[in-house]
């Protein structure tokens, strides 16, 4: 959807969906607001002037109604609201006001719409540029770009080499027809392939000088209205098909309900099209005389797009996990947003490396997809708060393979990850025990040492908060199993290091007394593996666990 129309739509049904007013002073809600209004106005700059996009035609649509959110929200201390700079304004008028269309947020906006509404109809949402094509006496007379819906930018010589733009059609009467120009997409399918970079390679391709023969080639054509056509749908449609516009008017659809609307949205999301498209646009057979229509968004037409692929999401928090072998993985904890109708609260980085480039801090803008569909993913930074506080990340060198024992000050996060690795499926397997267990148990103080649940009793867990009798029951019982449990199960429930092909036999003594190269001596084991090993079994802290699980008669120990 090209910029001048994003500019155009109307939200409906915001208070569903609209994120919270964020907590902010006075002072600090003007500073937000002037530095999305300047954020914008580059991303305009950039788009109309320059030709270029720097931010996806998606995000920027979040972004502007984050920006009439916040204005809502801090009303006293909105910036004067500057309309979007569109470059040099076009100069050719239109014949027919271009309108724009409403944009429904979700199905319940969609049933207050459709509701009383009679003679409906749907079509794919084409994700292009927009244009009129003025014909007289059969012949192309003009093509002009959309611009500000009134007035836009003569591309009759382009349309001149476009194949897809018939130069001659067959009435001698004024035909104004609108549509949409779009880059050619076989097997395009929308769910699967995203817009990409369609809608910014067809417009550059008409923004140039010379349109040359691969990219007119390339170049298709939606005829999405018979502007000054018969007064009923079903008469424009078969008017469309006579003059050869059969593509437009087959995937131009007549509905009743809302099921058959979700249907259709559904279908042309997730099947092959010729094109990139984001969404359906629901218009009513009937509407006024084109000779009243004006560039905003009409009654009788409206929107109603895809799920996002891409979340404009705000930042709450940095949250810095530890894993049990030392690795720290910042975790952005987000104001919550739905993407494939999941809510999204939390995006992982993957490394403290990549969180400090990014410098990413509480209240920057950020933007989030699904990877595979299931994974939340960031895709980078969209704009940073105007207030960004200090914030310091772990200190990597503090944290390795054998820090955090225990839950001292700094050591929670390890810890934790060290007691679901040894109560997991790569350790003890101890039945009914997962990371629930384990946090209740550390919130109630049970648990100052990673063995220190070996010697909790029945009662005294079902005094716990959390755990009633009969839960009580059964986990001492999977605790009192894991002294069964076989040597070498325990040593990799400790977190011994990757030990290849080494024989690990049935006792602590004869591997503790194993040098680096003894170690090294075993296939799949290197020099650092083999340091790795000894460091292990000579480290006090985990000494001291040898001398607990020997104390509890684990065998081996």
């Amino acid at each position: 959807m090209p910029r001048w129309i994003a500019l155009s739509l109307y939200c409906l049904a915001c208070p569903l969906l609209a994120a919270p007013c964020p907590d902010w002073s006075a002072s600090r809600a003007g500073a937000e607001l002037t530095t999305l209004q300047h954020q914008l106005k580059g991303w305009d700059q950039a788009y109309h002037q320059q030709g270029r996009s720097p931010i996806s035609d998606e995000l920027y649509d979040q972004a502007r109604e984050r920006l009439q959110d916040w204005q809502q929200c801090f009303a006293p201390q909105a910036p004067s609201a500057a309309p979007a700079d569109l470059g040099p304004p076009g100069t050719q008028a239109h014949p027919i006001a271009h309108t724009g269309l409403h944009k429904l947020r979700d199905e319940q906006a969609v049933q207050q719409w459709l509701h009383g509404r009679r003679g409906l109809w749907i079509q794919p949402k084409v994700d292009g540029v927009a244009v009129t094509l003025h014909y007289r006496d059969g012949r192309l007379l003009q093509a002009i770009s959309r611009g500000d819906g009134q007035r836009g930018q003569d591309w009759t010589t382009q349309a001149r080499l476009v194949a897809a733009i018939p130069q001659q059609l067959p009435r001698n009467d004024e035909l104004i027809l609108q549509g949409e120009l779009y880059w050619r997409l076989p097997g395009h399918v929308q769910a699967r392939d995203g817009s990409g970079t369609a809608r910014s390679q067809v417009a550059g391709a008409l923004q140039r000088s010379r349109l040359d023969a691969d990219s007119a080639a390339r170049i298709g054509l939606f005829v999405w209205d018979w502007a000054n056509g018969p007064s009923s749908m079903d008469e424009r449609q078969r008017g469309l098909r006579a003059l050869g516009f059969a593509d437009s008017a087959e995937l131009t659809l007549a509905i009743t309900d809302l099921a058959q609307a979700r249907h259709w949205r559904e279908h042309w999301y997730r099947s092959p099209l010729p094109f990139a498209s984001d969404g359906v646009v629901l218009r009513q057979g009937s509407r006024p005389p084109a000779s009243s229509w004006a560039a905003e968004p009409p009654q009788w037409a409206a929107a109603w797009k895809y799920p996002l692929s891409q979340a404009l999401a705000q930042v709450r928090g940095v949250h810095f996990q530890i894993g049990r072998s030392g690795r720290i993985t910042p975790v952005l904890q987000l104001q919550p947003v739905r993407l494939e109708q999941r809510s999204i609260q939390r995006v992982s980085l993957g490394s403290l490396q990549r969180w400090q480039a990014l410098d990413i801090r509480p209240g920057d803008q950020v933007a989030i997809s699904l990877a595979g569909l299931t994974i939340p993913r960031l895709d980078g930074v969209v704009w940073r708060s105007a207030e960004r506080p200090a914030l310091a990340g772990p200190d990597p060198a503090a944290y390795h393979a054998l820090s955090c024992w225990r839950p001292s000050t700094g050591c929670t996060s390890q810890f934790s990850a060290r007691l679901a690795w040894l109560g997991g499926k790569q350790g003890l397997q101890l039945a009914g025990v997962g990371p629930g267990t384990w946090a209740k148990l550390q919130q109630a103080g049970k648990l100052p040492n990673l063995l220190a649940w070996l010697d909790l009793e029945e009662a005294e867990l079902a005094r716990t908060p959390g755990f009633a009798a009969t839960r009580a029951r059964t986990l001492q019982q999977s605790f009192a199993s894991a002294r069964r449990r076989p040597f070498a199960q325990w040593l990799k429930a400790l977190g011994l290091p990757a030990s290849g092909a080494a024989a690990l036999g049935t006792d602590w003594d004869t591997l503790a007394a194993r040098d680096a190269q003894a170690w090294d001596a075993f296939n799949g084991i290197g020099p650092q593996r083999a340091a790795q090993l000894v460091a292990f079994f000579r480290h006090p802290d985990v000494q001291a666990l040898r001398q607990r699980l020997h104390a509890a008669g684990v065998a081996g120990f």
